[in-house]
């Protein structure tokens, strides 16, 4: 966490933000914040499947409280308009979806939303657009690629930790993957780095008959699911019975899968436009990157910095 303070040159300090408590790595966000120097952090505990209100308090605190910062930050379970008046930045973070109109509303117009990821990957069920629009609120993206940052370097590897975990080796194995967005290379890269034989489609659709052992689904999600139906026929008809889909990114219907007799990983359904695996199932670090990197586009623009293409900053695309 310090290292990556220094790293990205991220100065909060004069700033109130709005964050979530949570728990695991996801721990970290309102302890970056003060870290920082942020004067006060109200960061928003609610029980979720990954933990109580209790366990995210325990966990945040664990980590203030060594580092010195815990006076600064204070875990709260509801927000009100006192909170909300007062905030320079508030986080798009799991807790706080919605950022609903109503809660929009009440920011202040000097207020920056922190996306906390890159603005392309920019989902309309997370926060009200047209109310940042209308009250000229920026939702900031954070360039993931930027070398203080450096998360896409991660997603290889996440790839490569869904495939161990549904019992393939990677090594030798043969793969289809299907991706229509910048995960690509970074993906194709820890794959093939492993020893698999990677081809890649844009499209379900493009996808060829082959003696594939997975099809790992990396296609930005869409209102309909990427793989529904007539996308699971294509596919049991390009390889064998039980070969498995993996879901990285994209909605798929894992009923029309389970019909035309392929496997799916994960098992369990993720929520609509998430993506199958948790950057922290791979450890701490590559959300302690993404975190910071969050705050410091928020914070670059929220203090009035240009908007660069190798700089921290990107905006989703209302403000043109």
């Amino acid at each position: 966490m310090k290292l990556a303070v220094a790293e990205t040159g991220l100065d909060m300090s004069g700033m109130t933000v709005l964050t979530e408590a949570a728990t695991g790595a996801y721990a970290v966000t309102p302890v970056l914040a003060a870290m920082a120097g942020a004067k006060h952090v109200y960061a928003f505990a609610k029980p979720s499947r990954h933990g109580t209100v209790s366990d995210a308090k325990r966990e945040t605190l664990e980590l203030a409280i060594p580092l010195g910062v815990a006076d600064r930050i204070e875990i709260v379970e509801k927000i009100g308009p006192e909170v909300l008046h007062e905030v320079d930045i508030v986080t798009n973070s799991g807790h706080l979806r919605p950022l609903t109109a109503a809660l929009i509303a009440q920011l202040r117009d000097d207020c920056a939303i922190a996306l906390m990821f890159e603005a392309w990957e920019f989902r309309r069920e997370d926060l009200d657009i047209e109310a940042c629009a209308r009250r000229k609120i920026p939702v900031v993206g954070v360039n993931e690629r930027h070398p203080a940052v450096n998360v896409f370097s991660f997603l290889g590897p996440l790839a490569v930790k869904q495939l161990h975990d549904c019992g393939l080796a990677v090594l030798g194995n043969r793969i289809a993957l299907l991706c229509d967005n910048d995960f690509l290379a970074p993906l194709h890269a820890g794959l093939a780095s492993l020893g698999a034989n990677v081809e890649t489609f844009n499209s379900v659709a493009a996808v060829h008959p082959g003696e594939w052992d997975a099809f790992v689904v990396a296609l930005q999600p869409a209102d309909a699911p990427r793989v529904g139906q007539a996308e699971a026929a294509h596919l049991a008809a390009c390889a064998s019975a039980g070969t498995v889909v993996v879901q990285f990114w994209g909605d798929i219907d894992r009923a029309a899968l389970a019909v035309n007799e392929l496997a799916v990983w994960p098992t369990l359904s993720v929520g609509q436009g998430h993506m199958g695996i948790l950057l922290s199932e791979i450890g701490p670090e590559a959300i302690v990157r993404l975190q910071t990197g969050g705050l410091r586009a928020a914070e670059w623009v929220r203090r009035g910095g240009a908007i660069a293409r190798d700089g921290f900053a990107q905006l989703v695309p209302w403000q043109g």
